[in-house]
């Protein structure tokens, strides 16, 4: 997860497909199919507006299970913690 956060810039939205494996506290393994949607503080209204306008087109287009939304790169280290949270 570390190399995707230093990927995403500092400035511009991006929406990241995600499939990541964990294991439950059952002990299953379970492979959610997400979508990030990274939106930094830093970006400009015009991008903001692009980007929030194209997030239900990019969602039902991709099928993803579920969108989190992020405004800090260093929320990817919280990742496991939310998608252990969707079941």
């Amino acid at each position: 997860m570390q190399e995707l956060a230093d990927e995403l810039p500092g400035h511009s939205p991006r929406y990241v497909l995600l499939s990541y494996p964990l294991t439950l506290p059952s002990g299953r393994l379970s492979v959610p199919y997400v979508m990030i949607y990274y939106l930094p503080v830093t970006c400009n209204a015009e991008l903001r507006m692009l980007y929030a306008g194209a997030k239900e087109l990019m969602r039902n287009t991709a099928e993803v299970g579920r969108v989190i939304e992020m405004a800090d790169p260093e929320d990817l280290e919280e990742i496991e913690e939310k998608l252990g949270g969707e079941q």
